[in-house]
């Protein structure tokens, strides 16, 4: 139906544009369905940029994306018309929302893996809530290599770029986990990378790390034992707060192996030492440890983990404590 309706339009604006041309019609023998058949899309869109701004114009997009299937020359400038709106929006020029979301739906209905970089500059574009939200549903149904899209952009593009492509393959419906783990890994690598204190990298490395958590990537234990250190420093010299490094050590947990037990088995060492020597500790920090170094399962932290029943800790500590312990794993 909605295609019978679409082509209906597309035979009104042609009619229309032959009509209030200057060529008779009658006389040059044009006959006009076999225009419509023959021009087509292509006569659509001249039609569109000869009148970019008319009341018709979103119309006229959507028909586009219906009837230009397959038509690269189609698919080329729908793109290229979305990217030159999102470039004069994110400048501060003024734009006709109805149009770029038209254009969004064409694009969609067309399904052309070309159109990544379109719809990825609009999603990064500011755009008001519904048009970010089309344009990043219209990046996750199109058919293509999303995931490798995603990762060249974690790779290469600027860091406010990098952190909404790490949020669109985590949100994707169409990932999978092996994916999205991929893709939290490069966030966390790209982010510990820079040099530079941005605070797009910084959400982007903080949003990996609760990712890479939940999802048990233990492909990133080296990198999630890098991100500890940094974070406990910044802990230490007051640059962040105390969820922050228990998030770090809760990652340690869920994706660490024998180095990252040695890394936590070595702070509560010194947790111990101090609570044997001044009572001071700090009981999350020191749960969070234990019940990281109980996840991990590596004996390596045995001592440690058994030296906890001879201090003044919390029951829910030494429980976490004992439980640990039954979790380590011996080799026969």
């Amino acid at each position: 139906m909605a295609k019978k309706i679409c082509i209906i339009i597309m035979f009104v604006f042609l009619t229309d544009y032959i009509h209030s041309s200057d060529a008779d019609v009658t006389e040059s023998g044009i006959d006009l369905s076999q225009m419509i058949s023959n021009s087509g899309a292509e006569d659509l869109w001249r039609i569109f940029q000869e009148n970019p701004d008319s009341e018709s114009s979103a119309d006229i997009l959507i028909t586009l994306g219906i009837i230009g299937k397959g038509n690269r020359s189609i698919i080329e400038n729908l793109n290229n018309y979305l990217i030159g709106r999102n470039l004069l929006y994110k400048s501060g020029f003024n734009t006709d929302y109805s149009l770029v979301s038209a254009c969004i739906l064409a694009i969609m209905e067309l399904g052309d893996s070309s159109s990544y970089h379109a719809l990825f500059s609009a999603y990064c574009a500011g755009y008001p809530e519904i048009i970010t939200f089309e344009a990043y549903g219209a990046l996750d149904v199109i058919p293509g290599n999303l995931h490798q899209y995603l990762l060249n952009v974690l790779w290469n593009n600027p860091p406010e770029e990098k952190l909404a492509a790490f949020r669109a393959g985590i949100n994707s419906t169409r990932l999978g986990v092996s994916e999205r783990g991929q893709i939290a890994e490069l966030a966390l690598e790209q982010a510990l990378a820079s040099t530079e204190d941005n605070i797009n990298l910084n959400v982007m490395r903080y949003a990996a790390v609760l990712t890479l958590t939940q999802l048990r990537w233990t492909r990133a234990n080296a990198l999630a034992i890098r991100h500890y250190y940094r974070v406990q420093s910044d802990f230490l010299n007051g640059v962040i707060s105390k969820d922050r490094f228990i998030e770090a050590i809760a990652c340690l947990g869920a994706v660490g192996n024998s180095q990252a037990a040695l890394v936590l088995g070595l702070q509560l060492g010194l947790i111990n030492a101090r609570t044997k020597s001044t009572g001071s500790f700090d009981p999350e920090i020191t749960l969070a440890i234990v019940q990281a170094l109980g996840q991990i399962g590596d004996n390596a932290a045995f001592d440690h983990l058994l030296y906890v029943s001879n201090l003044l800790y919390p029951e829910n500590i030494q429980a976490a404590a004992r439980e640990a312990i039954e979790n380590l794993k011996w080799v026969r």
